[in-house]
């Protein structure tokens, strides 16, 4: 298994996305992936579409990206999301709006299968949030690992030998004879009670959760000046 880092859920956020992939450098890894959702909720969406097409080896198309391209019902969203999404569809380049429009659903690379939201209906939006959630959607995939975003809570669900569904919240030895599904949190808009940017790191036979500082005074600011809503601005500073 090659290791990589595994990034989700950037909503536009630059700062976070620069301040994850510094990160990233010091890691030592061999690619980026990334679950979708480089845009919503914040400023800047062509800057971050363009740091992301450079540098992530692998992209799926996450419930943001999808209504922006106008593959989603956009009223599935809340009023804030719906508002932003707007604007976001006011600014976005040609080429970027183009380049979201043909993002798969879901990726297969290796030992992992890649989406945004759940194995089990990746174009649906659900979320996995309970371990009965959990454990039906284990039997949507045949890899060793599944990995996912959009809830913004970053986790990583293990299935056991037994059938035993177990969470961890910083690291997990990968066994041979167990699989897991591992949500990467988000680089832009954290929603776990951190407002550090999550990511993961899969190296060396090792699951794990990182977190890092970035300067959320830049992004709000830039977020003002947009005119985005002010409950978006303000949540960055508490994670929730």
């Amino acid at each position: 298994m090659k290791s990589c880092a595994v990034i989700s859920d950037v909503h536009a956020n630059l700062a976070a996305l620069e301040a994850i992939l510094e990160s990233i450098s010091k890691d030592g890894v061999d690619r980026t992936l990334f679950l979708g959702d480089a845009v919503g909720y914040g400023p800047e969406p062509n800057e971050c579409l363009d740091l992301l097409r450079n540098q992530a080896a692998v992209m799926v198309m996450g419930n943001h990206d999808s209504m922006v391209a106008g593959k989603s019902n956009i009223m599935r969203a809340g009023v804030y999301a719906r508002e932003v999404i707007g604007w976001t569809r006011d600014v976005i380049s040609i080429d970027n709006l183009q380049f979201l429009q043909k993002l798969p659903l879901v990726k297969y690379e290796e030992d992992f299968h890649i989406v945004h939201a759940t194995p089990r209906e990746p174009g649906e939006w659900n979320y996995i949030r309970t371990r009965l959630e959990a454990a039906r959607n284990f039997r949507y995939f045949n890899t060793a690992i599944c990995l996912t975003g959009h809830s913004h809570e970053p986790q990583i669900i293990e299935l056991t030998a037994k059938g035993a569904v177990a969470y961890s919240y910083r690291k997990a030895v990968i066994k041979p004879d167990s699989r897991f599904i591992v949500n990467a949190g988000s680089v832009g808009q954290p929603r776990d009670g951190i407002p550090e940017a999550s990511y993961i790191v899969i190296k060396n036979g090792l699951i794990e959760i990182k977190r890092v500082a970035y300067d959320i005074l830049v992004t709000q600011k830039k977020m003002q000046e947009a005119g985005l809503p002010s409950y978006l601005i303000s949540r960055l500073s508490t994670g929730k």
